[in-house]
């Protein structure tokens, strides 16, 4: 698929859904820049989550008002963007567009017991599977037609084709 102009897509949903590993993919098939939110994490909020303690809104506000102005900042250059973000509730996604028209989110959807799987086979460098279940607490699904819906059972190729359709038919 050709690169997209200015197309910001969220890659979202929780922990160990494989949010960075389909948005890297989404990126490279779009061909545009890959951001994974976790590299925009404030030390503290890393440590916080290393010590297996969850993030609260207080803690994401200002990490979530810098992706924004990233993503403004990308925007207005005209540059097209894959964000891998949890984007776990409603008010974190209306953040994240703020002030950028056309922001589309894809939400990588499992269960819990697919997911803990998945995180029994990983490795992360602060984000502790003992936060699972507190990222379903919090999510906030999309409601329908605010996110592309992808099960996280199809491969990795099956989910960037079913978002690139999905962002065809959107265009």
């Amino acid at each position: 698929m050709s690169n997209l102009t200015n197309r910001i897509v969220v890659v979202m949903g929780v922990t160990g859904c494989g949010k960075s590993t389909v948005g890297q993919a989404l990126a490279d098939e779009l061909q545009c820049v890959f951001l994974d939110a976790d590299d925009f994490h404030p030390v503290a909020n890393k440590e916080k989550m290393r010590q297996g303690i969850a993030l609260d809104d207080i803690d994401r506000a200002p990490w979530l008002n810098t992706l924004n102005a990233e993503l403004l900042d990308r925007s207005g250059a005209d540059a097209s963007v894959v964000l891998a973000c949890s984007a776990l509730k409603a008010r974190y996604r209306d953040v994240l567009r703020s002030g950028i028209p056309g922001v589309r989110f894809a939400h990588l959807v499992g269960t819990p017991a697919e997911i803990a799987a998945r995180l029994q086979r990983r490795s992360h460098e602060y984000m502790s599977p003992a936060l699972l279940e507190s990222q379903f607490a919090a999510l906030e699904p999309p409601l329908p037609g605010e996110a592309i819906e992808v099960p996280i059972t199809l491969s990795v190729a099956e989910q960037v084709q079913r978002i690139c359709r999905a962002l065809a038919d959107m265009s």
